[in-house]
């Protein structure tokens, strides 16, 4: 097909502001899927996003329109009744999924900004359109929700005008909800969004977003493939999903990877809708998937170039390598599992490669993986998948962040998991990453939330008004007090109506110290953390008493203990089971009674000084969603 009937497009959001509800009206309005296969959130295929109600993976999917109108045609200066293929990315809306938004952006020419018309301009609304903007997109500013009693329509189109320094006339109007508009803004993403450049133009001209190869490889067959994701299937292998930049793939291709070199045919090639759909061929403008048939880890890695085996070319300006931002280990709860672990994870990495994971072991936990997440929100999800997709009990120990220490003995050495942070008198200074975060909010509510700053040691800049009745506060935070509960906190301060984006900014001096949950006198790593030193009193008494609400009773008497700088500071006692040894007895005399006591006082104690509690995964899964 003419490149000129192609259009790629993403659609980018903050969080529940309506992205699946419109994909599934497009779907339907271009009869993508049929009628009786239609539900809600389509393009969501994982269990988690639609028990949520929120996406965690983009998901490409090609759609087949024929405009009504024929003044497009006209416009385009086209023959009229013709179709379009047009390909949408939906991308997720939550910060901590921001990485998949801009592998997404990568892989098209525009973006639909959408805005909910009753939250109006969000934090996130504003850290996924620089994304855009610097991935050199074309914006298409869209209020969605117009048919709620509680849309502000004029009230967030001023905002979005303000926004972007659009005219209002920019703005479109959709209800995912009912449809309206959204056959209007089909026929705009036409009009507006620049159909992919002509194949190989940009490498023979030495211009265009994806750079140029060689002189000696600007001719003959030249195929440019951008991998924006890949997953694994056990049948088929590593199967990445690309944007066909220049030239032409079709089934039995020999290719290869410009990065790592590996060579491979091309089993089959396809596109999305939105199941995959083999294909003869995928040409220049196309997005769609590839099978390699690759069963190695390792070789397939995102912002990598596919290229003709015969005539590669290099590889084009990739993607910036996602950093983790939280750090949690992860164990078996049955040490015979390990191996299946490591499996699972390896297998994970192939559907999701921002996060990472590498060996590690435990005096109490045994051999487990300590993991690099983009997030909390990143790090429950993976542990759900693993629980949900490979029937596996798990150990997650208190997620952290990564600390620079410098020791007494001069040696400088990064620690990812609290159970290593060294002791105080072994340590010289800590550094840890600080962040800058932006947060909107209605003004009535920005008291709250600076005194709410101030508790997490944030230091705030700039504060202006958004709109007539919000207000956008800049401040700079420790990372830690980030993940504190912060999120959660802000929302309830703010009735729900605050939002929040951040960047991280750089490392600073911290003023930290380890805290040890010990168990009947033995530290149990997985709740060991990386604590303010003017909080470590208050974190260790909530998190004993924690642990002593939701730890069984056991045979024997259990102290719960909180333990930092060398001593406890915090202690709850758990009262042993208790049977009634006497209450067979029947009449005698009275020393009886007190011999039987006597021997079940003796086993206790017996018991006290041998026995070791064997904490539940039930257990460490509710001390780790209380951090969450």
């Amino acid at each position: 097909m003419d490149l000129k009937h192609i259009r790629n497009f993403s659609i980018i959001a903050h969080i529940d502001h309506g992205k699946s509800t419109l994909a599934d009206r497009m779907l339907e309005i271009t009869k993508t899927i049929e009628v009786r296969k239609m539900r809600d959130q389509v393009l969501d295929s994982m269990e988690l996003e639609r028990e949520r109600g929120i996406t965690i993976k983009m998901q490409p999917v090609r759609m087949i329109y024929h405009p009504d109108n024929i003044e497009i045609f006209k416009y385009l200066n086209l023959q009229s009744n013709s179709e379009f293929i047009l390909n949408l990315i939906d991308t997720p809306g939550h910060i901590d999924f921001s990485y998949e938004v801009s592998r997404a952006l990568k892989a098209v020419e525009g973006s639909i900004l959408l805005v909910d018309s009753t939250q109006g301009v969000q934090a996130q609304t504003l850290t996924t359109l620089n994304m855009a903007r610097n991935a050199g997109l074309k914006i298409i500013p869209v209020l969605s929700k117009i048919d709620s009693p509680l849309a502000r329509i004029e009230e967030v189109k001023e905002e979005v005008v303000n926004l972007l320094d659009c005219d209002p006339d920019e703005i479109l109007l959709v209800s995912g909800k009912t449809g309206e508009g959204v056959d209007n803004l089909l026929q705009e993403i036409i009009k507006r969004v620049p159909s992919p450049t002509s194949p190989c133009a940009p490498l023979l001209k030495g211009e265009g977003r994806f750079g140029v190869g060689p002189e000696s490889q600007r001719s003959g067959e030249v195929l440019r493939a951008l991998v924006f994701d890949f997953k694994y299937s056990n049948h088929k292998g590593v199967i990445v999903f690309v944007r066909i930049l220049d030239g032409k793939i079709k089934k039995g291709d020999n290719i290869q990877f410009s990065i790592s070199g590996e060579k491979f045919t091309a089993l089959e090639v396809g596109t999305f809708s939105p199941e995959e759909t083999p294909r003869d061929s995928l040409q220049a403008g196309d997005t769609g998937y590839i099978v390699t048939g690759i069963k190695k880890p390792g070789i397939a890695s995102v912002g990598d170039t596919i290229t003709m085996s015969k005539n590669p070319v290099p590889p084009i300006e990739g993607y910036a390598k996602p950093l983790p931002v939280v750090w949690a280990s992860v164990f078996p709860e049955d040490a015979d599992d390990f191996l299946e672990l490591k499996l699972a994870l390896g297998k994970l990495k192939l559907s999701d490669s921002a996060f990472s994971y590498e060996e590690e072991s435990s005096g109490s936990l045994g051999r487990g993986f300590r993991s690099g997440f983009l997030g909390m929100l990143h790090l429950e999800i993976i542990t759900e998948r693993l629980r949900r997709e490979f029937n596996l009990n798990l150990v997650i120990t208190t997620p952290s962040i990564t600390y620079e220490v410098l020791k007494k003995n001069g040696k400088k050495e990064k620690v990812y998991s609290p159970y290593f942070f060294p002791d105080d008198n072994d340590i010289v200074s800590v550094f840890e990453p600080w962040v800058n975060v932006k947060i909107i909010t209605p003004a009535k509510y920005l008291g709250n939330i600076m005194q709410l700053i101030f508790d997490h040691e944030g230091e705030v800049g700039d504060t202006e008004n958004f709109g007539d009745t919000r207000s956008s506060i800049s401040v700079k935070m420790p990372l830690r007090e980030l993940m504190r509960n912060f999120f959660d906190e802000l929302k309830s301060t703010s009735s729900g109506y605050g939002s929040i984006s951040y960047e991280i900014e750089g490392m600073r001096e911290a003023n930290v110290t380890r805290l040890d949950i010990l168990v009947a006198d033995e530290v149990i790593p997985a709740f060991s953390r990386v604590v303010s030193a003017k909080r470590v009193e208050e974190e260790a008494e909530k998190a004993v008493e924690k642990l002593h609400s939701i730890l069984p009773r056991q045979m024997f008497v259990t102290k719960i203990q909180g333990k930092a700088n060398n001593r406890i500071i915090s202690s709850r006692t758990i009262q042993a089971f208790r049977k009634d040894v006497t209450g067979y007895l029947y009449g005698g005399d009275i020393t009886r009674k007190n011999k039987l006591l006597d021997k079940q006082k003796k086993g206790k104690k017996k018991m006290k000084d041998r026995g070791r509690v064997n904490i539940s995964q039930d257990v460490f899964l509710k001390m780790m969603r209380s951090e969450l």
